[in-house]
């Protein structure tokens, strides 16, 4: 069975525990890194943990990813997703991967800051996968073997700068400012039998109560197996690196069509980048102080939650 677990603040001491029901046991030992707290602990031992319990409410939380892991991401991996980006999605042969900086990762709970040289700041929910083990060499994954190589499940929002990431073609940049990667709240630890149920995983994202992007991870493109083969023959991946694997339709961003793009292309810059920014800035579904975005991911029935993202949205102070 799935078991979800927190990384939080108590008492002034951070800690990991077992969450269960609105409480915590905490897990005796220290561990600074997701690396260190995934090495030392495993989810058969973690099951039987008991003992003393402190309310969730009671903590402050902090990521279950720490920030010296590799922060990898998948981009336009639901179909929908691709045509509201501009995309051709039977012509988008390729998994497109991109980096965020790991300064970005924040709690669950963050204020997500939005520079103030930022116009059009989107939401983007996504499931995350945190890994098991290195990889130095290229292999191949399947789905029967994916629990040998992924530990657990959680919430990311990969908050992206629009202004910034489509006109400079600055994927990282767009996508890195502090706090535009919350992760949590729980690492839900994945027993090997609890793998076939990924696909059953229900994504919600809400603006101030309207739910705007709503999804199942069965409909990714590139699956979790197919993509850590892939990158397994690009770089090495490390215990307790992140892997965001894409967002589902009914983010704030609209872009032309592949046919539009391919006449706009023959303007000048200046002038087809002006016709991007009139667009999106008669869209009014981009963020702004004040909003709450709140993103869940579970199946169904809740044999598998990963809990509740709460996000509010503030301007950065000058």
């Amino acid at each position: 069975m799935p078991l979800n677990v927190l990384h939080f603040k108590h008492e002034g001491r951070a800690q990991w525990g077992v969450a269960r029901a609105g409480r915590i046991t905490p897990i005796p030992g220290d561990f600074a890194t997701t690396r260190a707290f995934l090495e030392a602990n495993a989810i058969e031992t973690l099951s039987a943990l008991s003992g003393a319990t402190v309310a969730e409410a009671e903590v402050e939380l902090l990521s279950p990813v720490t920030r010296n892991q590799q922060f990898l991401c998948q981009g336009a991996n639901y179909r929908q997703h691709m045509i509201e980006s501009g995309m051709n999605p039977d012509a988008k042969t390729y998994n497109m991967i991109f980096t965020k900086a790991q300064s970005c990762i924040a709690p669950a709970d963050t204020d997500v800051v939005r520079p103030s040289r930022v116009r059009f700041l989107d939401y983007e929910i996504e499931l995350g996968l945190v890994l098991k083990r290195d990889v130095t060499a290229p292999v191949t994954v399947t789905e029967a073997d994916l629990s040998a190589f992924v530990a657990g499940a959680v919430i990311v929002n990969d908050y992206s700068a629009r202004d910034v990431q489509i006109p400079q073609t600055q994927f990282y940049k767009g996508k890195s400012f502090r706090t535009f990667g919350p992760v949590g709240p729980y690492l839900c630890l994945l027993a090997p039998a609890d793998f076939a149920r990924l696909g059953d995983l229900r994504l919600s994202l809400t603006v101030n109560g309207r739910v705007r992007q709503a999804d199942s991870v069965a409909n990714l493109v590139y699956g979790p197996a197919e993509t850590l083969t892939e990158l397994s023959g690009v770089q090495d991946l490390h215990v307790g690196d992140l892997l965001s694997t894409g967002t589902p339709a009914g983010c704030a961003l609209n872009v032309p069509s592949p046919a539009r793009q391919r006449i706009a292309a023959l303007l000048p810059e200046a002038v087809k980048w002006a016709m991007f920014m009139k667009i999106q800035a008669g869209r009014d579904a981009y963020l702004r102080a004040g909003d709450t975005v709140e993103s869940r991911i579970a199946t169904v029935d809740g044999a598998i939650d990963l809990g509740v993202q709460r996000n509010r949205i503030v301007d950065q102070k000058t």
